[in-house]
């Protein structure tokens, strides 16, 4: 027998994302051979999401789509939605192995038992917070361009009463400092200017462990020498305290952007999302942010149409975003969560009004995120070269904001570039070296 083709879809987040790239390392270091999904592959391993209804709904599809395009195939479903609803995932036909995050790392051995029926198991899952210890693949990173991630933490331990994810990955598990010090050194001595750092909750890091916070991990990576720029992954406003606040709006390698979810700007819809912090809190955080470092671009998450936001809640979200000096918005819509305790409210808003609502605050994340980027207009900015397509480079400033400009620099290097051309989309922007 040949060597057999293995190809993954990964759905979700930059975690996921991650656990991708090295399971298909594993895969590809025992001889197997990487295909694209869309090809015909002997294993497929679908990475699901279960953030949403839709996120379920769009991996059943992949996995489906897999199972067609070679029905002989062992089709591997892994990631949230088989944690938190492996018995759904089971019952599909075309699903041969349903593997949870706490199995994750044994990935290919299991796949590898299946197919030498020596093992004939359909579900590998145990109770995720019965994991105490961060456990991850032994590689590194995951790349986004010449961007390499580094996966610090995992875990949440805020349990809002929407979200599902604290029952997909666990409590919080955080690596060592050290560990992630050292993989840092190795990336910076590659080459590489920028590293971003990831997890379910980025500002819960160490919040399992003694060796110190995130503050104290940032410490640590700014004494790196050659390391250029370090880029945080999405906060929560309960965990920057001063100092943590004054380290990420004076230090120049931090990039200025922070993803700061805030959900909803009604203080009765914050308590009945168990979000534990008030408007007023979440606003003087970031304004405090913006004061000290004008650059900043801040991003958040929004949710539409929770079952007790009614519509003087949901103008309230309206007023407070016109206020805040947001860069950008991601929108949900509401979806029940099975197993969290705001499915106990049941789903007040009809989805026709969760539709327009979630349109008004997508429409005001355009307007807000051309409106910052205009700022920038006519400026000279340090870019990071992070794509070259057909000689036409795209460069990431610190403020997070896409430039495409000439250059005969290579990727990954640092140029200076302004910003003359501001495009509705966040890639549309145009400047030139300088």
């Amino acid at each position: 027998m040949g060597k057999l083709k293995v190809a993954f879809a990964t759905l979700g987040c930059r975690m996921n994302h991650f656990e991708t790239s090295a399971m298909e390392e594993e895969f590809e270091n025992k001889g197997y051979i990487l295909s694209d999904f869309s090809e015909e592959a002997d294993i497929y391993v679908v990475n699901t999401c279960s953030v949403t209804n839709d996120a379920d709904r769009t991996s059943r599809k992949t996995l489906r789509q897999a199972k067609r395009r070679n029905p002989q195939a062992v089709v591997v479903a892994t990631g949230c939605y088989a944690q938190v609803s492996p018995e759904e995932l089971a019952k599909m036909e075309e699903v041969d192995i349903v593997v949870g995050n706490t199995h994750k790392t044994a990935l290919l051995e299991i796949v590898e038992q299946y197919i030498n029926e020596r093992r004939r198991e359909k579900v590998f899952i145990d109770n995720i917070f019965r994991k105490g210890e961060f456990e991850t693949f032994q590689i590194s990173t995951f790349y986004e361009g010449s961007r390499p991630i580094l996966k610090v933490q995992e875990g949440c331990n805020s349990f809002c009463s929407f979200c599902i994810i604290p029952f997909a990955r666990g409590k919080v598990r955080s690596a060592s400092i050290s560990q992630i010090v050292n993989q840092a050194k190795l990336l910076v001595d590659r080459g590489f200017k920028e590293i971003v750092l990831t997890g379910t909750q980025l500002s819960q890091f160490g919040f399992d462990h003694r060796e110190g916070s995130l503050y104290d991990l940032l410490k640590e990576l700014l004494r790196i020498k050659n390391l250029y720029r370090i880029r945080l992954s999405s906060m929560g406003i309960n965990e920057i305290d001063e100092k943590l606040l004054g380290l990420i709006t004076s230090e120049e390698k931090i990039a200025p952007h922070f993803h700061l979810s805030l959900q909803s700007g009604d203080d009765r819809v914050l308590r009945d999302m168990k979000r534990s912090y008030t408007v007023s809190q979440y606003s003087q955080v970031v304004k405090e942010i913006v004061k000290r470092r004008p650059e900043t671009a801040v991003g958040t998450d929004i949710i539409t149409g929770f079952p007790t936001e009614d519509e003087e809640a949901f103008e309230n979200t309206v007023r407070l975003i016109e206020e805040l000096p947001f860069a950008y918005i991601h929108v949900f819509t509401y979806s029940q969560r099975k197993g969290t305790s705001a499915q106990k409210l049941g789903d007040r808003v009809p989805p026709q009004e969760k539709k327009r609502r979630t349109g008004i605050i997508r429409q005001m994340s355009e307007e807000k995120s051309l409106s910052f980027r205009k700022r920038f207009l006519g400026k000279k900015m340090p870019v990071l070269i992070i794509s070259d397509k057909n000689g036409v480079k795209t460069g990431l400033t610190g403020n997070y904001i896409h430039i495409k400009f000439s250059s005969e620099k290579p990727v990954n290097s640092i140029t200076e570039v302004v910003l003359t051309e501001v495009g509705r989309e966040r890639e549309d922007n145009k400047g030139k070296e300088s």
